[in-house]
């Protein structure tokens, strides 16, 4: 079992790809999210504040429930840098307690629930200003080799 990092998580040891294509957080995805997280110390979660424009709709008004799950298991993945690994998603859990709206501040947080071997369970939530919940989830993470896994697109 890898030790908790007390730090940033920017130390993890990352394969460098050609580029970030990631559709939620990559900065070279065009169509994409491009979230950014933080990690705030003191309450040793990562942190994302944005705002979903009117491409994300589900019902009028309000995010599509897919886009509500990938911010969501991105957050959690993020947390994974604190114990210096890349590791996948296995499971994701989504609770849906209210519809989240569209061209508002909201915010994801996400943190470590427990590890037991390659196994990584996280949890996040998206809340609205008034912090109230509008969703949340439990996501098991397994790591992995990125060396081994990702070989074939490493920039050399």
């Amino acid at each position: 079992m890898s030790k908790k990092s007390s730090g940033h998580g920017h130390g993890t040891q990352y394969i460098r790809l050609q580029k970030n294509f990631c559709f939620a957080c990559g900065k070279n995805n065009p169509e994409g999210m491009r979230l950014r997280f933080t990690y705030d110390e003191e309450r040793d979660l990562f942190v994302c504040r944005f705002r979903l424009g009117k491409r994300y709709t589900g019902p009028p008004g309000h995010a599509h429930g897919g886009i509500i799950a990938t911010i969501l298991d991105e957050a959690m993945g993020k947390v994974n840098k604190l114990r210096h690994v890349v590791a996948l998603t296995s499971t994701i859990t989504v609770d849906y307690f209210k519809p989240v709206p569209l061209n508002q501040p909201l915010r994801v947080e996400s943190r470590e629930v427990h590890v037991r071997g390659r196994y990584h369970t996280n949890a996040a939530e998206i809340l609205n200003q008034k912090s109230e919940v509008l969703a949340k989830s439990t996501g098991v993470f397994i790591a992995i080799d990125p060396g081994k896994m990702f070989a074939k697109f490493v920039d050399r």
